[in-house]
């Protein structure tokens, strides 16, 4: 018994050392470049750690040399506008794929599905010219409105509302409550843990998006962060320490999103909204 035990507690020494060993090579890139932020120019390429020169001089480069708050208010509300309209739309979608019937449901689900397996640079270009055709460029309609739902969080929703038991919502069909009242005070409750899931995903993909955003934003009045960062970046190579700086600014929201969300993830749909 003791010998089991032993064996017992070995593994999960091996198992926390392969853990933490993980966790401290993937955050490493991360505690360098917030060390290098705060670096000089000449020290900010040596691999020697030093504490003597460190200062705010990269922070206060970005924030009084860039419209810095321009950016994040772009990305604030880009990312603000699609997370939202994704979580309404594709849970919306999710749901009528999962409890109603209506004709052709099946064709437009497979069709969803099939959106799923086309690459995203097929896409670029005809949607980009449809964009410019639209005189959608350099507008938050062009920054928003093509990314309003998602096929993957519509094939996702649909999983998490088909496992919600169905007597659920024949009870409050028998007391009188609507469609929109159970999907709004019933359904949609009962899949927090993936409308949070959805949530994260949703705005950091969107936060932190590069591609789309500096081909439909062309005047700086339009950059989202990560493109204006982008854009330091091509100007002012060497300066690695303001660029590192700049990527704090643009790391920090997304870290305090998860730590708030992060424990929907966790939970389990139906246990959580049974009880």
């Amino acid at each position: 018994m003791n010998q089991n035990s032993s064996k017992i507690n070995m593994s999960k020494v091996i198992f926390y050392i392969i853990t933490i060993s993980y966790a401290l090579i993937a955050i490493m890139p991360f505690i360098w470049s917030f060390y290098s932020s705060f670096r000089t120019p000449e020290d900010v390429n040596k691999i020697n750690i030093s504490f003597k020169n460190l200062s705010m001089m990269n922070y206060k480069y970005i924030f009084t040399n860039l419209p810095i708050g321009r950016y994040y208010l772009n990305s604030v509300i880009v990312a603000a506008i699609v997370t939202v309209g994704n979580l309404l739309i594709n849970s919306m979608a999710g749901y009528a794929f999962a409890r109603l019937e209506f004709a052709g449901k099946d064709i437009m689900f497979m069709i969803v599905l099939g959106i799923m397996m086309i690459p995203g640079q097929v896409l670029m270009v005809p949607t980009f010219v449809m964009l410019s055709k639209l005189n959608w460029l350099n507008s938050f309609r062009g920054l928003t409105i093509p990314f309003l739902f998602s096929s993957f969080y519509i094939f996702m929703m649909r999983q998490f509302f088909m496992s919600i038991p169905k007597d659920l919502e024949e009870a409050a069909f028998i007391d009188g409550m609507s469609r929109g009242g159970i999907f709004f005070k019933i359904a949609l409750p009962l899949v927090k843990p993936a409308l949070s899931t959805q949530a994260i995903g949703l705005f950091i993909g969107n936060w932190n998006a590069f591609l789309w955003p500096s081909l439909i934003a062309t005047k700086k009045e339009w950059f989202t962060l990560p493109v204006g960062l982008g854009d330091l970046e091509f100007r002012y190579f060497s300066f690695q320490n303001q660029v590192m700086a700049g990527t704090m600014c643009l790391t920090i929201p997304i870290i305090i999103m998860f730590l708030v969300l992060q424990k929907y993830i966790i939970e389990n749909s139906t246990t959580s909204g049974m009880k």
